[in-house]
């Protein structure tokens, strides 16, 4: 279910002449009783309402006053949410004859044309003040103060999310109320304007239009419908261009190769900006819906998964949706705004992350790196029915991002509690294998990102593990990933658009996590007779102060150990020290502290040593 709250404006929308019809009433009740959260958003003052609305208790939360009131009708509590008129003004405004006049907690409110004397009036008493309109009314609020800013108050005196609301009204100051919401509708007899702007337009006006947008949700109608305004930038990827027009630029850069090539070579940073605008003409923006999908990234190690991911994380968590990152190998635990949970000493228990999670602004980061491997399947399938439960009550979390999926869902899981990606809102797994995925975790799968060098080998893996017909490929040029869509015969080259903070990748995994076989430095020694695994750095340096002068001799002078650092973990910089050790004329003792001190100044080792398991020495 995408959405779990109806926010309704009162006047032309929820009522028609200030009153609210029988079968409406009932529409609303049998949504509340499915479990929908029910909200009033009016510009009304709240005694005002009372007067001819005889039915409060039915909503969850009142927003009156156009934003500035919240009002808990069946508590029968009142909570101002900004400041109070300025007393000045109402007095003025009287002795000018000003009539109607309506004095509320913090919202001044009259009708046109009045709003000249109001006017004049803010700007000669020097106050900061804002006046909205609404099909003549005319309301003075503090700047700021608006059905938007009073929806959000709500939703977090609920603990509910603005991605999981349908709103609807029908006038001029609805217009922040439907945007702030994931879904803005607009009843039949609404403003063009609104109209215009809304995602949805029912067929019904006022009330009877309410009803329909209520049997709407109940059906789930909802759920699937598009919201272009809502979807992720993934990347840009070439448009076509008509034949005159690419022969065109052909035969320019026939005559000009220099300076086509210069272009090219220059770093962005030093390129014009007219340059870097121009390079995205004859470009299309590549976009993903922010609900139900089910999105697989896969590749070689090291081949940019954790680009694509970390564009998207902070896409996703800008726009106020709730991500759960669970991550085995410690990759995201510096990842910036996310509250993480777990390290290498501590397993966060599934009651700690439900708890941080009702609270839809804090999105989670499961640490799972202090959990052995064989473990992981076990936590998550805990996991998992927590979350779908979670997000059945409150709408949230909206995405479920699974790194090294494979660790979570082999493919000797046969079963996983999920029928569709949207009982979660949306899912993203990590892989390096496809094919090892469990096939219950494969289908749910609706799209597909290739990273790496060979993206059609990748994306051939990921057909033949679901028993899927490989797509055929579009090249574009200065690429970095493929997108094969759901149902596409074809699959598509793009440029990703990038994070705008690059993170510290893997840090936590390679001071202390487990790193896969291929990746972790074997102490051998000159004969072979040894084969002991170091899985992270802290176990290379515990490994490297207990073997024999000769072992660590042998490594260091044929320059395993920059070479393992450089190739396997990425880290140039270290690479380039530990090489200038290997190259100096030190004792076993000296080089192997130098080392261990290299390391420890770059990577943020545990406090306290790790017991080595040597069952898992050849992992």
């Amino acid at each position: 279910m995408r959405y779990n709250v109806l926010a309704c404006d009162y006047d032309e929308t929820l009522a028609r002449n200030s009153q609210v019809d029988e079968a409406t009433i009932e529409a609303l009740e049998r949504l509340s009783r499915a479990g929908f959260k029910l909200l009033l958003v009016t510009g009304r003052e709240l005694d005002d309402l009372l007067s001819v609305f005889p039915h409060p208790a039915l909503f969850d939360l009142i927003v009156a006053e156009n934003g500035g009131l919240l009002y808990d009708p069946r508590q029968r509590t009142t909570d101002t949410l900004a400041a109070p008129p300025p007393p000045g003004l109402a007095e003025r405004l009287r002795a000018e004859g000003v009539s109607p006049l309506g004095v509320g907690q913090v919202l001044i409110a009259t009708r046109e044309p009045h709003d000249v004397h109001v006017l004049r009036a803010i700007r000669e008493l020097g106050l900061e003040l804002q006046v909205i309109y609404n099909k003549g009314a005319v309301m003075v609020l503090p700047p700021g103060v608006n059905k938007a800013t009073g929806l959000c108050a709500a939703l977090d005196r609920l603990s509910l999310s603005r991605h999981s609301v349908v709103a609807v009204g029908d006038g001029e100051n609805d217009h922040a109320f439907l945007t702030a919401a994931e879904c803005g509708a607009a009843v039949a007899n609404a403003l063009p304007a609104l109209k215009d702007a809304c995602d949805l337009c029912l067929d019904q006006p006022d009330g009877r239009g309410v009803a329909e947008l209520a049997k709407l949700l109940l059906a789930g109608d909802l759920d699937e419908l598009d919201l272009p305004r809502h979807h992720v930038l993934l990347g840009h990827a070439a448009q076509e261009r008509p034949d005159e027009e690419h022969a065109d630029q052909e035969h320019a850069a026939q005559e000009h190769p220099d300076e086509e090539h210069a272009a090219e070579e220059r770093p962005d940073e030093e390129r014009p900006d007219e340059e870097r605008v121009d390079e995205r003409a004859g470009q299309e923006e590549v976009r993903l819906p922010a609900y139900g999908v089910g999105l697989l990234v896969a590749g070689p190690s090291g081949s940019g998964k954790s680009t694509v991911t970390t564009a998207l994380l902070e896409r996703l968590t800008g726009d106020g949706y709730q991500c759960v990152i669970v991550d085995p190998e410690g990759d995201y635990a510096e990842y910036p705004g996310v509250t993480v949970l777990g390290d290498p000493d501590r397993v966060p228990a599934v009651d700690e992350v439900v708890h941080v999670l009702e609270q839809p602004a804090h999105s989670v980061v499961i640490n799972l790196i202090g959990l052995q491997l064989r473990d992981r399947p076990a936590y998550f399938a805990e996991l998992l029915p927590r979350l779908t439960g979670l997000r059945a009550k409150l709408g949230h979390p909206h995405w479920l991002i699974l790194d090294e999926a494979h660790h979570l869902m082999p493919a000797e899981v046969r079963h996983i509690p999920l029928q569709h990606p949207g009982d979660l809102g949306a899912l993203l797994l990590i892989t390096v294998h496809p094919d090892a995925l469990s096939p219950a975790a494969l289908r749910l799968v609706t799209s597909a990102i290739a990273v790496g060098k060979a993206p059609a080998d990748t994306l051939a893996a990921f057909a033949t593990a679901r028993g899927l017909q490989p797509p055929s490929l579009r090249p574009a040029p200065k690429s970095d990933i493929a997108l094969w869509l759901d149902g596409a015969d074809e699959a598509r080259e793009l440029t990703l658009a990038p994070a705008r903070v690059e993170r510290t990748r893997h840090r936590r995994k390679y001071a202390a996590g487990t790193m896969a076989k291929d990746k972790s430095f074997y102490f051998t020694g000159p004969e072979a007779r040894l084969r002991l695994r170091a899985r992270n750095l802290h176990t290379f340096v515990e490994l490297s102060e207990g073997v024999d002068d000769d072992t660590w001799l042998h490594h260091l002078r044929r320059g395993d150990y920059s070479g393992w650092i450089r190739e396997q973990l990425g880290d140039a910089e270290l690479a380039d020290e530990v090489a200038a050790v290997e190259e100096a004329d030190l004792s076993p003792q000296d080089s192997r502290q130098r080392v261990a001190d290299l390391i420890g100044a770059r990577y943020t080792l545990p406090a306290e040593p790790t017991d080595f398991d040597p069952d898992h020495r050849d992992r």
